[in-house]
């Protein structure tokens, strides 16, 4: 059995890549709002509050929080959202790096810190899909050229 992907694996790739994209862009938004709750809830002491006393939304000392704590809310959604990103980055990896490059471990886990580091994904969600476009130009230039050898 062969290392690596596999022509068979294009329509796998093209899916995976697609849905990567979009959970990057995703979490990358939500580390977004974390830092800025992040500054707020250490820097200034105050939560996200939302639908308080304030108004609609307000920054609100811990302690008198009447409405929706958006802080939390923050925590918990980039949180699972991290977990959706590392399982798009896992199953990206599975099918287009794993056993094709010799740095493969180290990408996944390099490209893992996207929803770590602000603005990472973002930078990833440009420069990974250059990567397995080009991945999967050579599995199709891998075909076109055993196509016509038969």
């Amino acid at each position: 059995m062969a290392l690596g992907p596999q022509p068979s694996d294009i329509p796998l790739i093209r899916r995976t890549l697609a849905v990567f994209k979009v959970s990057s862009i995703v979490t990358g938004i939500f580390l977004l709002g974390l830092v800025v709750m992040m500054v707020t809830r250490y820097g200034f002491s105050r939560d996200i509050e939302l639908m308080g006393a304030d108004g609609f939304l307000a920054l609100t000392p811990k302690d008198e929080l009447t409405g929706v704590n958006l802080s939390i809310v923050l925590l918990t959604v980039h949180g699972w959202l991290y977990v959706v990103y590392l399982a798009c980055d896992f199953v990206l990896w599975r099918v287009a790096y794993q056993g094709a490059r010799s740095y493969a471990f180290l990408r996944f886990l390099w490209i893992a810190m996207g929803g770590i580091v602000p603005f990472l994904s973002f930078y990833f969600e440009r420069q990974v899909p250059r990567e397995v476009e080009a991945i999967v130009a050579e599995l199709d230039q891998q075909t076109t050229t055993q196509e016509a050898a038969a």
